[in-house]
């Protein structure tokens, strides 16, 4: 065994006195750090364990593509269910994360994949030392995720959805679509993506926009929130990346068209539910490097030596149906530039 080779290389290297136990215990700790965690695994007879952690609800339809390809991917990578990885899903809303993050935590994974900004502050309160993989984590550096992209340092690496100039593309992009808005309603959680938030703040005071910050942290303070603007007809709204979002999207659809707000989202399926427009990442391809991640990890890479990946598919997505329900007709300019459109 590796423990035998380095006592006995120890022994031979002292020519006078004694191994000491501490130089013995010293040297075993460092090579356990240093050992995969899929060959501790291996070594013990269990599953490497990859606590899932998702702010959405198990039944959403992104939710289930996103397990998917998490569980193909690592297939492919040779993690195959049960016999020698585990994936511990767990779902929580926005006032049940703390407790979940702490649960998960608790159970001592081996892996956390963290989905969604809300999610990840949660995780980063309960642990500084279970290695964290995370995705849809918008400017991360910005916000103190990680100290660099290139070299994360700490316990967290993972994938990042959007830039902070990001803000400025969707309030252009909602304004060509609807070129008759003077005032945006900036929907974030909890006072999350500042640095996107000031962009679309910047962007709008140099295309004379009103911009108003909604944080919120519940759906009772996402009706009252939309509520607030009901009979500005030249109020549009921008849903910023959160799971909280993807989980009350059915009210923001709602509000939406009896107030009449364009509205823009940030991932694909917000459109093909019923949302006017979506503009952003294509997240399952995030979801797919996410899994390569832990991997790396399980095979004993270390999260702070794997660079922050920034993403490289964008995608638009206009419905067409819901133009019409708003009175909007959508230039055909835009409706050439798009991914994919919905009659």
């Amino acid at each position: 065994m590796w423990y035998n080779r380095v006592y006995f290389g120890l022994i031979r290297s002292r020519s006078e006195g004694s191994l000491k136990r501490r130089d013995f215990l010293r040297l075993l700790g460092r090579g356990l750090v240093a050992w995969p965690i899929a060959a501790r695994a291996q070594q013990k007879g269990q599953l490497a364990i990859v606590g899932a952690m998702m702010g959405f609800s198990p039944n959403y339809r992104l939710a289930q593509e996103e397990m998917k390809v998490l569980e193909r991917t690592l297939a492919e990578l040779g993690w195959t269910e049960g016999r020698n990885i585990h994936l511990d899903y767990r779902w929580a809303n926005s006032s049940e994360m703390p407790a979940t993050a702490a649960t998960l935590v608790a159970s001592k994974p081996n892996i956390i994949l963290a989905n969604g900004s809300s999610v990840l502050s949660a995780v980063r309160a309960a642990t500084s030392s279970i290695p964290v993989v995370f995705i849809g984590i918008s400017d991360p550096e910005g916000v103190g995720v990680v100290a660099n992209l290139a070299r994360p340092g700490g316990n967290m690496t993972g994938v990042a959805n959007f830039e902070p100039s990001m803000g400025g593309k969707w309030l252009q992009t909602l304004k060509e679509i609807a070129p008759h808005l003077t005032r945006i309603g900036v929907l974030r959680f909890d006072k999350t993506h500042p640095r996107i938030l000031q962009s679309i703040v910047t962007d709008g005071a140099a295309s004379g926009t009103d911009v108003i910050d909604c944080s919120v942290v519940d759906e009772p303070g996402l009706r009252t929130a939309i509520g607030a603007f009901d009979g500005q007809a030249t109020t549009g709204l921008i849903a910023l990346p959160d799971p909280f979002f993807g989980t009350y999207r059915s009210t923001i659809f709602e509000l939406a068209a009896k107030q009449r707000h364009p509205t823009i989202y940030p991932f694909r399926s917000f459109a093909e539910d019923g949302g006017l427009i979506s503009y952003g990442i294509d997240i399952l391809d995030q979801v797919r490097r996410c899994a390569v991640y832990v991997d790396q990890i399980l095979k004993g890479a270390r999260p702070g030596d794997l660079p922050v990946q920034a993403p490289t598919k964008f995608e638009m997505v206009i419905n067409l149906k819901t133009a019409r329900a708003l009175g909007l007709d959508v230039p055909p300019t835009l409706l050439a530039r798009a991914d994919a459109v919905i009659e």
